[in-house]
């Protein structure tokens, strides 16, 4: 099955307001930037995005959260962007963080058919307890707080339950990938994708290089093809814009 559509546009044409979305990425590297843009020239609004982080101010997801496309973030780290936090502290964005490989097993459970699972991360904390402020009122104080979690014992250590995350839509991208969309990431910039690419119900993955079937060694695939619904190949510009989060170079020279 031929899976590629003819633009960005087209593969997100559907996502309607209020849908789970997961995206790919860490910081900024392997983010489905080009579909990113796409959607919020499509302008779908109130949407929960679950994603490792939200992008800096001026890319990524933070595109979609300049816009107040963003209703709820179900991320684990946000520090990067300065209006993520002003949403947040004002009211205006429900934010639910969770421990980073927690949140990388419920993307991967909700992929694999797992409702939930157990694990020791946040047992003895406000994760497991509850009571973490997911979202604040105008006037500062706690309008939505997490609620308690079960924890059980299993020989003899506790463990908190984690449910499993199923998103309508993801968006992913990778430096490969084929018109059946078997996709395969490069380096650092697999980070979550294949986790995102898992568990969205439509998977949309924006591909560097557009091979044919056949092409890709099937000892290489990262994702394959069963998990992903419509392919997006990026034009060699698009390809090549990719975005530091920080620059920690020094001169040629210089002593640290």
């Amino acid at each position: 099955m031929d899976k590629v559509v003819a633009s960005a546009a087209e593969a997100v044409a559907d996502i309607a307001p209020g849908v789970r979305l997961a995206v790919g990425g860490f910081g900024l590297c392997g983010i489905p930037s080009v579909l990113i843009r796409a959607l919020l020239d499509q302008g779908a609004d109130q949407l929960e995005a679950v994603s490792n982080n939200c992008g800096v101010d001026d890319w990524g997801l933070g595109l979609l959260l300049q816009e107040r496309r963003l209703r709820r973030m179900v991320s684990s780290y946000v520090g990067e962007n300065k209006e993520f936090e002003r949403q947040y502290l004002s009211g205006e964005l429900e934010v639910e963080l969770t421990p980073q490989g927690t949140l990388a097993e419920r993307m991967r459970a909700g992929g694999s058919g797992i409702p939930a699972f157990f694990t020791a991360t946040g047992v003895g904390s406000q994760v497991a307890d509850g009571g973490l402020p997911w979202k604040y009122s105008s006037d500062g104080s706690i309008e939505i707080a997490s609620p308690p979690k079960e924890v059980r014992e299993f020989g003899g250590k506790k463990y908190v339950m984690e449910e499993a995350i199923i998103a309508d839509f993801a968006m992913v991208r990778a430096w490969k990938g084929d018109r059946h969309g078997n996709l395969v990431y490069r380096d650092s910039a697999r980070n979550f994708n294949p986790l995102a690419a898992m568990c969205g119900r439509i998977t949309i993955a924006e591909v560097e290089h557009l091979v044919e079937p056949g092409e890709l060694d099937p000892n290489q695939v990262h994702t394959p093809g069963v998990f992903v619904q419509r392919v997006v190949a990026l034009s060699p510009e698009q390809a090549a814009e990719k975005r530091i989060e920080k620059r920690t170079v020094r001169p040629r020279g210089e002593e640290a």
